[in-house]
């Protein structure tokens, strides 16, 4: 399972060596704030208000508690958070019963953007965790919006092969 990976792990990148690691519940400021520092994030109420912690603190329970799931962090030498990711391990039916492994919330800190490190990040997840995890897949969402991170996805080989959907469902 996703506990299985070799962690932590030393990263290059153009900001110099980061530190993947698994993210702890002491990361949870750094967490919130990174969140918030991405602008599509903040217009959907990702904003660090310190009334929503109890609800990012119960998320990263769920996901630290559910083997299925790992949320990432890389930290440079001053061990700062500079980015994060969370991986889902999916077995599935299709494709001759392969697993997928999704990425989910990838994120880097803005002022460190073209550094390299989300490059760095997602070519661990193809290079080291699916082969670990025996995932002949790695998918992932991205908004509409993030034009940007559209092209840099293309350019580490992912392919933008479906239309996603979703629905929100009304609060009651």
């Amino acid at each position: 399972m996703l506990r299985d990976l070799t962690l932590p792990v030393p990263l290059s990148t153009r900001h110099g060596e980061v530190t993947l690691r698994s993210a702890t519940t002491d990361d949870l400021d750094a967490l919130m704030t990174l969140l918030a520092d991405d602008p599509v994030s903040a217009a959907r109420g990702d904003v660090a208000d310190d009334t929503d912690r109890p609800r990012y603190a119960a998320a990263l329970r769920a996901i630290v508690d559910d083997p299925a799931n790992v949320l990432l962090v890389a930290v440079d030498q001053d061990g700062r958070l500079v980015g994060t990711f969370q991986l889902t391990r999916i077995p599935g039916m299709a494709r001759q019963g392969s697993t997928r492994l999704l990425v989910e919330a990838v994120r880097v800190r803005s002022d460190l953007r073209s550094s390299g490190i989300g490059g760095a990040m997602m070519r661990w997840v193809t290079d080291v965790a699916a082969a670990a995890l025996d995932a002949p897949l790695v998918q992932l969402t991205s908004d509409a919006a993030r034009v940007d991170a559209h092209r840099f996805y293309e350019r580490l080989g992912f392919v933008g092969s479906h239309v996603g959907f979703k629905y929100r469902v009304p609060s009651s």
